[in-house]
């Protein structure tokens, strides 16, 4: 019988890197189902109203977090595979190898890490009624100042 002991760790993937491979595989790619941008913080009535017909639209959210403003969109990447594998592994973009699975969608949904999130439009229209006490005005004044500039 042999007694010569063997190191358990001996060409062994640790484990976290196993957790955080598996991570993704019982993911449903949570990460390549919209995409954000960065946008300018809104201040005025203008912004917050131009916010609101984006968020009108089917998969249009916003978000405020400790980076910023963004816009989110939902919408699956094209080059996901029915497994929710990429399609374009070896060729994707730059964006895509950055991401990182360590603190990703599958730990944390997007919305629970932001200071306001926006699904719906009255969600947002609740919110400026609040932050704006003139914003059932505003319709109003931007009708005042069309017929004042001879446009109506």
């Amino acid at each position: 019988m042999n007694s010569k002991k063997i190191p358990i760790m001996a060409n062994r993937i640790p484990i976290k890197d196993v957790i955080e491979a598996n991570k993704c595989e019982q993911c449903t790619a949570l990460c390549c189902s919209y995409i954000t941008q960065e946008i300018d913080t809104p201040r005025s009535i203008y912004s917050f109203d131009t916010l609101l017909w984006q968020v009108a639209h089917q998969g249009v959210h916003f978000f405020k977090d400790s980076n910023g403003w963004f816009l989110l969109c939902q919408t699956r990447c094209q080059f996901l595979l029915p497994d929710n594998r990429c399609g374009i592994y070896e060729r994707r973009p730059i964006i895509c190898r950055e991401h990182s699975h360590e603190a990703c969608e599958f730990d944390s949904p997007i919305d629970e890490g932001c200071e306001l999130y926006f699904q719906t439009f009255d969600e947002l229209d609740g919110y400026c009624r609040k932050r704006f006490k003139h914003w059932d005005k505003r319709q109003a004044k931007f009708e005042a100042e069309q017929v004042r500039l001879g446009v109506w």
